[in-house]
């Protein structure tokens, strides 16, 4: 079967976080949003039909997991990633964020170092400080148009009460898909250093032709014994509103300190509707997910080329994996803030700004490439009228 990703679905006045923040934050119907991490389309219809036909019942009390909910993710990460996880390595959580903020108070104390990779997804920065840790940056070092882990920075920046080092594989938001031996390597400086690793590999799925994802953990039985990884079928499906993630870790003392921060927080009731598009997605959603990544591929080539022709003082980052890519825009001089100005209220596009990941990406914005292909030629040729318009570069 052909799946549809160019027909327009309307999300405006759906309750949609991505496409009602303009109209009532900023006071704008008409803007473009290229922001938050979701797609605009609809889930695969072997999922919509699983929660619409479980919806029909119509009564919704409290869920049960069944059986069938953790061999359908088992299925799934062993067919897609060659990753053989057993049953009892896995937990939940209502969503990865949340995850992210409870292993950083199961595995570390109040004042501990916790170290991300920035530019990065910024609520770990959230969930280290505002949890009392303290948030050791190692940035990535920028190589032509690409990112590479700098690990001889990060060896200098470990100290004795540094505990914890958040990984983003992919990563988001420079795209990288990270390697095998990249990923060894950081295994090792890990080891070395007795770091455990909180790995979010949210994006595992989304990795574009010609690139392949490896679970940390996957690599060998020694990092896995100090590794926890988060995972989801939210961003590969677009169900990240029914709040359902899982948790995986082979060390079954780190699953425990886990799952005691889990339970303390009262975080035991599932999500039914989530527990049911999981396991759909899982079990049917293959051929789609396949079919997305082609198209995506193609957006990704038609923002890349676009930029390139008709924007030249932009560039580009081409990403690998996710469906996010920074567009480098320091050579027009403006601040973040101007930036950001401009592409809301002049372009009326709005986009991530590029300081909220970190100061390497001051300057930067980051687009959401998940949407009809008309969507992104419309939100591309608007900057090219602002900028047409404002005497700017083109």
């Amino acid at each position: 079967m052909r799946y549809d990703f160019d027909t327009i679905l309307d999300r405006r006045h759906t309750h949609s976080l991505k496409w009602d923040r303009c109209p009532v934050d900023f006071g704008l119907d008409d803007v473009i949003p290229m922001w938050v991490a979701d797609m605009d389309f609809a889930a695969p219809p072997e999922v919509v039909e699983a929660v619409s036909r479980r919806a029909a019942h119509g009564a919704y009390g409290y869920a049960s997991i069944p059986e069938s909910f953790w061999a359908s993710a088992i299925g799934w990460l062993r067919e897609r990633h060659g990753w053989a996880v057993e049953r009892s390595w896995l937990a939940r959580a209502p969503g990865v964020v949340p995850a992210v903020n409870l292993c950083v108070n199961a595995f570390t104390a109040p004042g501990d170092g916790v170290v991300v990779q920035t530019p990065v997804y910024y609520p770990f920065f959230h969930a280290v400080e505002r949890n009392g840790r303290r948030l050791v940056r190692n940035p990535l070092a920028a190589d032509g148009g690409s990112y590479r882990m700098d690990l001889a920075d990060l060896e200098r920046r470990i100290d004795e009460r540094t505990r914890l080092l958040i990984l983003c594989s992919p990563h988001n938001p420079v795209g990288r898909v990270w390697r095998r031996e990249e990923l060894a390597q950081l295994g090792e400086v890990c080891a070395r250093r007795d770091l455990l690793v909180l790995s979010d590999e949210i994006h595992m799925d989304l990795v574009l032709p010609g690139r392949r994802h490896v679970p940390l953990a996957s690599i060998s039985p020694a990092l896995a014994e100090r590794t926890v990884t988060l995972l989801a079928p939210s961003k590969t499906f677009n169900i990240a509103g029914l709040n359902m993630s899982l948790v995986v870790s082979s060390n079954p003392a780190l699953l425990a300190r886990y799952t005691e921060r889990f339970e303390a927080a009262g975080l035991t009731i599932a999500s039914l509707f989530g527990a049911v598009a999981l396991e759909a997605a899982y079990r049917h959603g293959a051929d789609w997910l396949d079919q997305l990544l082609d198209y995506l591929e193609g957006n990704v080539d038609l923002a890349d080329r676009f930029i390139a022709e008709r924007l030249p003082d932009l560039r580009f980052i081409r990403p690998e994996g996710t469906y996010l890519a920074l567009i480098d825009c320091r050579r027009l001089g403006m601040p973040q803030a101007e930036l950001d100005e401009f592409c809301l209220r002049q372009a009326r596009v709005y986009f991530d700004s590029g300081a909220w990941f970190g100061e390497e990406s001051s300057g930067f914005v980051r687009i959401n490439l998940a949407c009809p292909r008309a969507t992104l030629a419309e939100a591309l040729a608007r900057i090219e009228r602002a900028f047409s318009s404002a005497g700017l570069p083109r």
